[in-house]
């Protein structure tokens, strides 16, 4: 399948990212967040896994676009799904298929797919549900919302979390004073000497992009995160992350302009088959 210059600087960044992670493909997917459902809901991928497993998933059809390392595909299948895992780099599926074997799930309830989010050789209207975790930001997305509305059937759920920024908020932080002498300093705090896992075109979904994502799948529900947390300080603060959460529940739409992180929750439009 031919890539766009795009698909191809994600591609080799990311065969570089599993080149540096091929120890994972021996080590078993954390099952902690499914076996302590329901806990810290201040934690965006907590929340978003117990949102997830309230869904009747077994014998339901998911696709989980620009897998990785198969974290949430094998989560999804160990809760009961059948799931398609798809990403540009086969270095990440080798790494996810090795996961999933490791994890007990047979082949047949779970297949990896090469291809990029915005073109799927699949079937169309063939998914009960799509998984978006940290995928937007990497794509064309108009084209993957396009795309994702071709596969998925009427009343399907559409789930994910996306790192967030308004356009005020981002200026601030493109601003000269910040970008100079504030964020290297909080970058050292935050990655802890770790390099951070940005690639070359990847930007954080702003308003305009939240915009899109709301057209295509109306009346979703938006759970806003991080107005602190992982922008001055690690998600590990559990403390600060439970104030963070508490104090964007309370100002309600305003964690539009605030926050850092937002999960999604909605339905493909029409009614379920």
């Amino acid at each position: 399948m031919e890539l766009t210059a795009r698909q191809e600087r994600e591609l080799d960044y990311h065969r570089e990212h599993a080149a540096r992670h091929a120890h994972l493909r021996d080590r078993p997917v954390g099952t902690d967040v499914l076996e302590r459902l329901g806990e810290r809901p201040w934690n965006a991928y907590w929340y978003l896994m117990a949102r997830v497993a309230a869904e009747p998933l077994t014998g339901t059809r998911w696709l989980v676009p620009g897998c990785g390392f198969g974290d949430d595909a094998i989560r999804l299948a160990l809760l009961g799904a059948e799931v398609t895992a798809t990403d540009l780099s086969p270095e990440s599926l080798e790494i996810t298929e090795a996961r999933a074997r490791l994890a007990g799930i047979p082949r047949e309830r779970m297949i990896v797919l090469e291809a990029p989010c915005e073109r799927m050789p699949l079937e169309a209207s063939s998914f009960d549900g799509v998984l978006l975790r940290d995928i937007l930001h990497h794509v064309d997305i108009p084209a993957t919302l396009a795309e994702l509305r071709r596969l998925l059937k009427p009343g399907a759920r559409v789930l994910g979390s996306e790192l967030y920024t308004h356009g005020i908020l981002q200026r601030i932080r493109e601003s000269r004073p910040v970008a100079r002498w504030l964020y290297p300093l909080v970058a050292k705090v935050i990655y802890a000497g770790r390099d951070p896992y940005i690639t070359a075109d990847e930007r954080k979904l702003d308003e305009r992009d939240l915009a899109l994502v709301e057209d295509a799948f109306p009346g979703l529900g938006l759970t806003w995160f991080l107005l602190v947390v992982q922008r001055f300080v690690p998600d590990s603060w559990d403390r600060l992350a439970r104030l963070d959460r508490a104090v964007l529940r309370a100002v309600g739409s305003a964690g539009r302009l605030l926050a850092g992180r937002v999960v999604l929750e909605g339905r493909m439009p029409g009614r379920r088959a």
